[in-house]
């Protein structure tokens, strides 16, 4: 029998200030007194981050500049506490040394230090940044085997996987399908979306996410970079990883056993779900959000994913298959252009094509350390964004 989680754990939140990090919070508050909040990380939204340590009075917090660091001193009024900032804090973050539980939730290449850091510290991760095991996913697995860490992910596809999986053979799993709601543009006309604009974009029909993720799951990005995840997650073969669009966004993951039987995980379209598990794993408690009803469901469908109309799909999976410096490109090419998209210099369509440039124009490389991983990222949106400039 597993030994249950004891009566109180000290938490800590890189990226609080986003979308995922604020519903940490609502859980943590959620679950008192089982939870304390001892760090936080956030980006450039001082004012939030003033009101998250006001109310969860954490021990250290980090901002990505001195200059936020000075205006959070000069407006915080709570308990004393330490402040830091830059790439260097949010490690110190990850690394505090009261923290057992490291919500990972930093959006892109910037998780990827402070993950790294929290893994190395053999700490439990709950992990929201996909892009820290897209891009260095050997990395972090070799890191979490030495120190003993515990990946547990967030992302509700990953989340559902990571049930069904509990406690069965790898050996008897034939096929990992990850689930994907088809974005605002799944029944657009194909000739319309080099017209979309990035409001029509970031109108999610059923997730509530920060601007980046929004994008890509609009583009189906956001799935291309799941199944490589899901690939360092689970141990898995890039042939037993699959994608199918499921409007209702009920059902999160199916998993094709080698006898035929499908295993599925459904639960409310809502991220508390997954955030709360991965908190409380192994055991369960009752969740914000009332029980899935499915009599109100009534259907459920699936549809094979149009690789016309989500053409970074193949992109991914091409990155899959291939050599490791792929999926550091893929991902520095992707920011890249969907800031570019963000930011009206191209069109949602512009998008994979950006993307495929610079996969074409990539030689393979031998990654062996953060700093070759970071390199690479680096010089990958350089190249883009001079590309895109030459274009606009």
């Amino acid at each position: 029998m597993k030994k249950r989680p004891s009566a109180r754990k000290n938490i800590v939140v890189l990226g609080s200030t986003g979308s995922i990090g604020t519903s940490t919070l609502a859980v943590v508050e959620h679950l008192h007194p089982r939870f304390r909040v001892v760090g936080l990380s956030a980006g450039r939204n001082v004012s939030r981050l003033i009101e998250q340590a006001e109310r969860f009075r954490p021990e250290l917090v980090s901002v990505e500049t001195q200059a936020q660091a000075d205006e959070f001193l000069g407006r915080y009024s709570g308990p004393r506490l330490r402040v830091s900032h830059g790439p260097e804090g949010a490690e110190e973050v990850a690394r505090l040394a009261a923290g057992d539980i490291v919500v990972s939730a930093i959006t892109g290449i910037k998780g990827l230090r402070p993950t790294l850091a929290a893994v190395q510290s053999g700490k439990r991760v709950a992990l929201a940044n996909k892009e820290s095991l897209v891009v260095a996913g050997r990395l972090i697995r070799d890191a979490a085997r030495r120190s003993g860490a515990e990946i547990i992910p967030v992302d509700s596809e990953h989340s559902g996987v990571f049930q069904c999986l509990a406690g069965v053979d790898r050996s008897l799993v034939r096929k990992v399908i990850l689930t994907a709601s088809g974005g605002p543009f799944f029944n657009a006309p194909l000739k319309d979306l080099a017209s979309k604009t990035v409001e029509e974009a970031l109108h999610h029909p059923r997730w509530k996410m920060g601007p980046k993720v929004t994008i890509d799951s609009a583009t189906l990005m956001n799935k291309g970079l799941e199944l490589i995840e899901a690939r360092w997650l689970f141990d898995l073969d890039p042939s037993q990883l699959d994608v199918l669009i499921h409007p209702q966004s009920v059902v999160h993951c199916l998993v094709v056993m080698r006898d035929g039987s499908i295993l599925a995980q459904l639960s409310a379209t809502d991220m508390t779900i997954p955030i709360q598990f991965s908190l409380t794993y192994p055991d369960r408690q009752p969740a914000p959000p009332p029980p899935l009803d499915l009599a109100k469901v009534r259907s459920l469908e699936f549809h094979a994913a149009d690789e016309a109309r989500f053409p970074l799909l193949p992109l991914a999976r091409r990155t899959l298959a291939g050599e490791e410096s792929l999926a550091v490109v893929l991902n520095a090419a992707n920011e890249a252009a969907v800031e570019a998209f963000l930011t009206r210099k191209i069109s949602l369509p512009a998008i994979a094509r950006v993307v495929a440039q610079a996969l074409d124009g990539h030689v393979p490389v031998r990654l062996r350390s953060l700093e070759d991983f970071l390199k690479l990222d680096a010089e990958t949106r350089r190249l883009t964004e001079q590309s895109i400039q030459r274009g606009s």
